[in-house]
């Protein structure tokens, strides 16, 4: 994680986003959302992740969470080492990913630009962890993931987006257990 972004208030309600090296879109495929699914599901059963609102976009994510330990910081590096490896290894493995050998290479490139980063790195490493404070702020970042889908012209209603809890927020049922906002 940045030095230069924290999380101040350990008690508190975050938003944060994170995006893949380069911005590569890896998220196109199921395979590797479910991943993302999985190990968000992982989060809140075992280390106390509360979830509110997420969003799995092509080539970054969208959290406003909170930590029942006052850890934020903790689950959210956990989160990103774990997927980071999770998500390698089955690129190197789905020899139907015709991208696989270029974005292992970008993998291994970004390492390569990093102080503490030894073979592949998969996420940037800056989250910028947003405090949410107010009723206002966060009605607004909860209406910004969920809008996330439909700004890139993906859908047309936020509860189209598959990968998303904005279905969760009109009497639907998502992939994962939220808390509500």
């Amino acid at each position: 994680m940045s030095r230069k972004y924290k999380f101040l208030n350990k008690e508190g309600l975050y938003f944060v986003s994170f995006a893949t090296v380069y911005w590569i879109d890896v998220f196109i495929r199921s395979i590797y959302n479910q991943i993302i699914i999985e190990s968000l599901t992982y989060c809140q059963k075992n280390l106390g992740m509360e979830l509110y609102c997420w969003c799995i976009m092509p080539s970054h994510i969208h959290l406003i969470y909170s930590a029942k330990n006052n850890n934020p910081e903790i689950i959210l590096g956990r989160f990103k080492e774990y997927t980071a490896k999770q998500l390698i290894a089955t690129i190197t493995s789905n020899i139907q990913e015709s991208r696989r050998d270029w974005m292992l290479w970008m993998f291994k490139r970004a390492a390569s630009k990093s102080s503490n980063v030894k073979q592949n790195q998969f996420w940037q490493h800056h989250n910028k962890p947003i405090e949410l404070w107010t009723a206002a702020v966060i009605e607004q970042k909860a209406d910004y993931i969920h809008n996330n889908p439909v700004e890139a012209g993906f859908v047309t209603e936020p509860s189209y987006w598959r990968y998303s809890s904005a279905i969760d927020y009109v009497d639907g049922k998502g992939l994962i257990d939220i808390e509500f906002l």
